[in-house]
């Protein structure tokens, strides 16, 4: 279509609690679809053949970039960081304080 302006994509992180207790850590632009994908098996190999109990975690974070590297640094934290996390529910400028990535957001 002419004259239409594609609109950027928001994007979120997000935590989901595995049945074995576990934390998986991802990001996508609709939370609860990936979340219907990684449940059916079409997600990440990683969590294939895992049931999961729900989306603990879900912060929107913006851009693609601010995203990817917010997961990548989530992905490091150890379990009993990511489970504070979840305790907390730290809004975005405190999640971004906490990943370390406070100095990269305007």
């Amino acid at each position: 279509m002419t004259g239409e302006v594609a609109q950027p994509q928001t994007w979120y992180l997000y935590l989901l609690r595995r049945a074995d207790g576990g934390l998986y850590t991802g990001i996508s632009t609709d939370v609860a679809r990936r979340f219907e994908q990684h449940a059916s098996g079409k997600g990440a190999r990683s969590l294939r053949g895992k049931a999961l109990l729900g989306i603990d975690y879900s912060r929107l974070i913006g851009s693609r970039s601010l995203a990817t590297r917010a997961e990548y640094r989530a992905k490091r934290l150890s379990k009993q960081e990511k489970e504070a996390l979840v305790t907390a529910q730290p809004e975005l400028p405190t999640l971004l304080r906490l990943l370390e990535l406070a100095e990269s957001t305007p």
